[in-house]
């Protein structure tokens, strides 16, 4: 089934503080779009905003399935991740006290993905194999590279067609940012996803993205049809590029 992900001049905050001023992206199927932009300009919140976690003062959030609408702003979290929408959250945010393993079972509790588990945990194994090796670890005991890893197969566990991932660059160094942001490439290709990356670091997301926006004070001040036209732009030259 063809999908993609509309987002139509949504304004959202936080009780007085607004946060997005009437954003407007899509996301088609099969793609990976970057939304890019520094700490505080609203990145989070608009993945939220599609993954029922906030409200929209205005605006709407669709999902497209074949020509038929089904308005996000309407469905609880749940509801959203049942229609095949997967969130890899900023932070990670695993349970630290529960073994690689339980946490990415937890990730398997849409319906039509419990069917699924064996395969997919076989899958979560032959794509991390750290993961395999570490089953009966603690999660808050691992590094922050393999704690990313293991919240991206987290999600996958719920057998989703759309991937929200919400700055996986966060917290790790340089070398594991690469790997991370590739194996993201990777998964994505291999399980024919459509993604949306929430991301900072351009250089990185620009590896894998098929085009992006950029997000300014909560505003999307420009719209690339492809990386080459990000990178020609002032915006990016001047807060990312150091041009």
């Amino acid at each position: 089934m063809a999908s993609r992900i509309v987002v139509e001049n949504v304004d959202a905050g936080y009780g007085a503080v607004r946060v997005l001023h009437g954003v407007s992206i899509e996301v088609r199927e099969g793609e990976t779009v970057a939304l890019l932009g520094t700490n505080g300009n609203g990145k989070s919140t608009l993945i939220k905003c599609i993954m029922g976690m906030v409200s929209p003062e205005a605006g709407r959030v669709f999902l497209e399935t074949d020509g038929v609408r089904v308005d996000l702003t309407r469905k609880s979290t749940e509801e959203i991740v049942s229609l095949g929408i997967a969130l890899v959250p900023e932070g990670r945010r695993l349970f630290p006290r529960l073994s690689v393993e339980e946490n990415l079972l937890l990730g398997a509790y849409r319906r039509s993905a419990r069917a699924d588990i064996a395969v997919n945990l076989a899958f979560a194994y032959e794509a991390f194999p750290v993961l395999r090796s570490r089953k009966g670890q603690l999660a808050g005991s691992m590094s922050g590279g393999e704690q990313q890893m293991l919240a991206v197969a987290r999600a996958l566990m719920s057998s989703p067609r759309i991937l929200l991932v919400d700055e996986p660059s966060v917290g790790l160094a340089p070398i594991l940012v690469s790997r991370v942001i590739g194996k993201i490439k990777e998964l994505k290709e291999r399980r024919h996803l459509t993604v949306l990356m929430a991301e900072q670091n351009f250089n990185q997301a620009t590896k894998i993205a098929d085009r992006g926006y950029i997000i300014v004070h909560g505003k999307i001040e420009f719209e690339g049809r492809s990386t080459q036209e990000l990178r020609e732009n002032e915006l990016v030259k001047k807060y990312y590029l150091g041009v």
